[in-house]
Parts: C-alpha cells; structure tokens; sequence
C-alpha cells in the first residue's frame, strides 16, 4: 500500500457517508477524484489487501443475532463438513484453525433463537458437535496505518 492508499483506509474506517455521491465526498475530503477513488479500492480489493468492503451492521440492534462456533472435525473429514457449514445460509464465514477445535465460523441469524436451531441442525447434518462461543462483551479495535 502507498500512502494514498493508507489514506482511504484510514479514513473509510471512520465510516462511509450517508448521502447522494458518498464517493465524491470521500474523494474530496482525500484529494482525489472519485474515479481515482473507486479504482483503488477495487485495486485493494483485488490485491487481497482488502477482503471486503462493505456495511458492519450490529445484528442485535437489528433484532438479530451473530456467534462464533467451533467444531473437531478429523483431518479426513475438514473438506466434507466445511462444505456443509458453508451450504448454511447463516454462515458468514468459516476458517480452519491449528487446534483441536479446527473448524470456526461465525453464525448471523434473523433472530436470537434461531441461532440454536441452526447450530443443532449442523450438527445433526456432519454428525458432529457445534460448541457456541457467544460473545460476552463487545470490545472495538480500530486500526490506523501510519502514512
């Protein structure tokens, strides 16, 4: 990343505007014109430097529901049972950790209940416990690169 880049990072984290051409704004307040702008986040993007670009919406707040869950799954079986966790529409995303709970995702569900309902029926499906990890207390970490 160059310091343009760092830039627009630094400052997307601040949070994205809510208005007719938010990327005209943005690219005002850095110096850039909003082609620019795009390109590079799209350039970001494409490099891998970002994985997403988007909203973070607080599920709760929406009357929803998010939680991390972990699995021991066999070495033999990882591919098999993260393809089912996947094929679970509430699955946001899931990672294979060096531990014996080696297979973590996180759950978001339209409402708090059916977080166990999900979480059960993954189970059922693999044949193997899901343990649910929920979140205790909210903790924010920002991050800034310095130029």
């Amino acid at each position: 990343m160059d310091a343009i880049d760092r830039d627009i990072v630094n400052d997307l984290q601040g949070g994205f505007p809510i208005c007719e051409r938010p990327y005209a704004e943005i690219s005002a307040r850095l110096g850039l014109s909003e082609v620019d702008l795009i390109r590079r986040l799209d350039a970001l993007l494409d490099r891998g430097t970002l994985t997403r670009f988007g909203p973070m919406y607080h599920a709760e707040r929406l009357g929803g529901a998010l939680t991390l869950a972990a699995m021991k799954i066999p070495a033999g079986d990882f591919e098999r049972v993260a393809e089912i966790v996947n094929g679970f529409p509430e699955v946001a995303h899931n990672y294979a950790r060096e531990h014996a709970f080696n297979l973590w995702f996180v759950l978001a569900t339209e409402t708090p209940e059916r977080i166990a309902e999900v979480l059960a029926q993954i189970g059922t499906v693999t044949g193997y416990p899901v343990y649910n990890m929920p979140k205790l207390e909210e903790y924010f970490v920002g991050l800034r690169f310095e130029a």
